[in-house]
């Protein structure tokens, strides 16, 4: 909705695909694979290819890419890109929308830096700050409205515990990648709880949050999913499954891996 960029600055996927040239870059930010992307059929089309991602690879990774920048120890895409924006020139000059954007990005995968912060993410933080990013702003552009913490606080209130991992069938969330980790993250909080794992629906997929603090290994478990990410956020998208048989796996696969030893 902002006057600083044109309007047709987005297009649909369709578009992008009639428009395309074999001279054109075709640059995925914050996924490594291709049925991760909000349209497949851009990335096999494109023959010049460009991946920063902060994910571990997994088996069905991008292939061919002229450059991928895969770095699991980056605590987001954000930190990655604003690494990138700084080697790219000395002289550029970010509008303070765009490093709030940015900085924003950072808080959510790090919720709020106490998660998977290292010192390049505080660096990463300190030159957005340089360039405009008010965390005040920032704050106001991350709360939730009424029916989301109304939403959030159900999950929280209605959520089961399981061998002290929690699992909350969370049909009715509006956001699946916000509200559902903010709900992830809140159960967390709560004495005795290794991890959670928040469920949401969401068109015709199933989206899992799942969060860690220390002691289970969240990776491990999204993976025997199809899904992936880090060892205290990850994640994973189920289709052709209602929410009860989504819980029953989650509790199916975390007693195999316990029995396994693997958690």
């Amino acid at each position: 909705n902002s006057d600083l960029y044109d309007e047709d600055m987005f297009i649909t996927g369709p578009e992008a695909v009639s428009e395309m040239t074999k001279n054109d870059a075709l640059i995925i930010v914050d996924c490594n694979r291709a049925s991760y992307t909000e349209y497949p059929e851009l990335v096999r089309r494109a023959q010049c290819i460009i991946v920063f991602d902060h994910h571990r690879r997994s088996s069905d990774t991008i292939t061919g890419a002229v450059l991928s920048y895969v770095d699991p120890y980056a605590s987001s895409a954000c930190e990655m890109v604003t690494e990138m924006i700084q080697y790219v020139d000395d002289g550029i000059k970010l509008k303070a929308f765009e490093a709030d954007a940015l900085y924003a990005g950072i808080s959510i995968d790090t919720d709020g830096f106490n998660s998977k912060s290292g010192p390049r993410t505080f660096e990463a933080a300190a030159f957005l700050r340089r360039h405009g990013a008010d965390v005040t702003r920032v704050r106001k552009m991350l709360r939730n409205d009424m029916n989301e913490y109304k939403a959030i606080a159900s999950a929280v209130s209605k959520s089961e515990v399981y061998k002290s991992i929690t699992v909350f069938d969370g049909e009715g969330l509006e956001s699946p990648t916000i509200g559902g980790a903010k709900a992830a993250n809140q159960l967390l909080d709560i004495s005795g709880i290794k991890a959670s794992f928040v469920i949401t629906q969401y068109e015709d997929k199933l989206y899992i949050s799942a969060r860690s603090i220390d002691e289970v290994n969240v990776q491990l478990v999204m993976e025997k999913l199809g899904g992936g990410g880090h060892m205290s956020i990850a994640g994973a998208q189920l289709t052709n499954c209602t929410i009860q048989q989504a819980v029953n796996t989650i509790k199916l696969t975390l007693d195999n891996m316990l029995a396994e030893g693997e958690i």
